[in-house]
């Protein structure tokens, strides 16, 4: 089953396109937010990775030098 964003879908219609080809970049459109939302992910997992990473370089620059 494919996904499609239907308020795209209406708008290329509209604006006078094929039934096919307004369908094709609807469900094109649709497949870029799934992509978009896998990377967010990615960048918090990141985010964490580095703010960890930070802590613990910290914590033994602290015991080293006190």
């Amino acid at each position: 089953m494919t996904i499609m964003i239907t308020e795209v879908y209406d708008a290329f219609l509209d604006s006078g396109t094929s039934e096919t080809k307004a369908k094709a970049a609807a469900e094109a459109l649709a497949g870029y937010d799934r992509i978009f939302s896998k990377q967010e992910t990615s960048q918090i997992l990141l985010k964490w990775m580095i703010a960890f990473n930070l802590v613990f370089t910290m914590a033994i620059l602290w015991k080293v030098f006190s």
